[in-house]
């Protein structure tokens, strides 16, 4: 009965059971599915709030933990637990799943069984990458993620859908093959060290391995995470997929599928080999910033709206990959929630896209304009969400970019003084963006007879829209939860598992000691 008291188990098992259930509909019903996905995604949302309700701030260990014998002879356990890291990624999960149903209500008319079912075993993997505390669990999840994925791409994407499939799938699939090879080498090493069988997290941490094999290994988690991310040069998949993802998979991929490469990183790659983390994190921080600039030069570029939102996913995830490679409580923290921040304001960004995609069924720029008269409710929650984006006080994105910002400097002076021009970048290509599109000449007379925002598209932007102000105003409640975590992980990384010298030199500005 543990598995269906115990939140975390309870909420991966309704999504899956859920899954199954909208798959046993049967044709004559195809008109309820809408109703029943929505219904299954709004239980999930309102079973996710008993954890943050009963999440304790001030407690260090991992909470909700349920430890059940999987394969013992193999030490493999069903072992899930969260932190204040995993919990506000699980809510920001479980709170787009309805908003992304929603939102397909009139997108989707074929195969409607089929692409609800895979939304709902999407969530399942979605909220169980971020509840493993098993390796074999962890790598599980991972993987039955890209399946779901592959499908909502590749039956209900674009015109090039098959061709942005594949190339999501074959770049993911090769990383984790990586991170395979890794995970097995660990368990071994640690087997070796101490008889034991065991592919436990918890236990793993600290394991006696020389720096040598923490560099290789480090960089086989290392290479998986950073095509997640997407890191440059491991990005190219990225806009494909989401140019030609349906919109309620674009909302998904950017508010949660990017954010299991950062979090791969916090829970796994960092924590299990300190040493060789010191040592790669200055070139990953510079590799987010590098990011940052070549996303924001190449959104600034781009006629296609949501390709446009899509490089600038690249921008945003730049500036938390600096946050958390600085080791630096201000910069990681400010990285966390940036991380919900990025799946509020792009998710939210994607969704407007499809507002207009539905409409006129194009997304270049140059095919709108003149909408602030047409559209004047959409134009307001247009501006709300692009102001967001781009970080301005009193909104969501400016109080995570300048954590980051603040506490980076002090580690990386001169990366983070180059990721300052992400910030104007970012203010030059979606404002020219909004301008055009809102404000610039009506040059189509489609445009003059568009519907503004219906009742459907206002209930899935209004909760985005509130998030967006509350946490711009009062980011305390999140960061409050997130910080034990926070503090944990820097711990974690000055951890000494193997002979290092006393200082690590940090390129680029500044030094560390451990």
């Amino acid at each position: 009965m543990e598995f269906l008291t115990n939140p975390l188990s309870l909420l991966i098992l309704l999504s899956a059971a859920s899954g199954l259930a909208l798959l046993a509909v049967p044709p004559e019903k195809d008109g309820a599915l809408k109703g029943l996905a929505l219904a299954a995604t709004l239980l999930i949302f309102f079973v996710s709030l008993k954890l943050y309700s009963g999440f304790d701030p001030a407690q260090t260990a991992m909470q909700f933990q349920l430890d059940k014998a999987w394969l013992p002879s193999f030490g493999i356990n069903y072992l899930l637990g969260i932190d204040g890291i995993s919990l506000l990624m699980i809510m920001l999960t479980t709170l787009l799943m309805p908003i992304a149903v929603l939102a397909s209500f009139n997108y989707i008319k074929e195969s409607r069984r089929g692409y609800y079912a895979c939304l709902m075993f999407l969530e399942a993997s979605m909220i169980g990458v971020f509840a493993a505390l098993d390796l074999f669990a962890f790598y599980l999840f991972w993987e039955g993620m890209l399946i779901p994925m592959y499908f909502l791409i590749g039956i209900w994407g674009g015109p090039r859908r098959i061709y942005a499939a594949l190339k999501f799938f074959i770049y993911t699939m090769a990383g984790s093959v990586l991170m395979l090879v890794a995970i097995l080498w660990v368990v071994s090493a640690h087997h070796a060290a101490t008889g034991a069988w065991t592919f436990s997290l918890p236990a793993l941490y600290g394991g006696a391995l020389t720096e040598q094999a923490q560099f290789w290994l480090f960089a086989a988690f290392a290479l998986a995470f950073a095509v997640k991310v997407p890191l440059f040069p491991f990005h190219t998949w990225l806009p494909d997929a989401h140019v030609e993802a349906p919109t309620a998979g674009s909302v998904l991929l950017a508010g949660v599928l990017l954010k299991m490469g950062i979090y791969g990183y916090m829970r796994l790659a960092v924590p299990l080999f300190p040493v060789a983390a010191l040592e790669f994190a200055p070139w990953l921080a510079g590799l987010g910033v590098f990011g940052i600039i070549y996303g924001s030069l190449v959104a600034w570029t781009q006629k296609d709206m949501k390709k446009m939102v899509a490089y600038s996913s690249v921008a945003h995830l730049g500036t938390v990959m600096l946050g958390i490679m600085a080791f630096e409580q201000s910069a990681v923290s400010g990285a966390v929630l940036q991380m919900v921040n990025h799946g509020l304001s792009t998710g939210a960004l994607f969704l407007l896209v499809g507002v207009l995609y539905e409409r006129r069924h194009t997304r270049m720029i140059e095919d709108y304009g003149g909408l602030a008269k047409v559209m004047p409710a959409f134009s307001a929650v247009f501006l709300v969400v692009t102001l967001s984006s781009i970080g301005m006080p009193g909104l969501n994105g400016f109080i995570g970019e300048v954590l980051v910002l603040f506490g980076s400097f002090r580690v990386y002076p001169w990366l983070a003084g180059a990721a300052v021009s992400g910030v104007i970048l970012s203010a030059v290509y979606m404002l020219g963006m909004y301008q055009q599109v809102i404000f610039g000449p009506l040059r189509h007379t489609e445009n003059k007879v568009l519907p503004d925002l219906s009742v459907r598209e206002w209930l899935y932007l209004a909760p985005l829209l509130i998030f967006i102000v509350l946490i711009g105003v009062w980011p305390n409640p999140f960061l409050r939860r997130a910080m034990p975590a926070v503090n944990s992980y820097i711990s974690l990384s000055r951890q000494q598992t193997a002979p290092a010298p006393a200082v690590v030199k940090i390129a680029l500005g500044g030094e560390k000691t451990q």
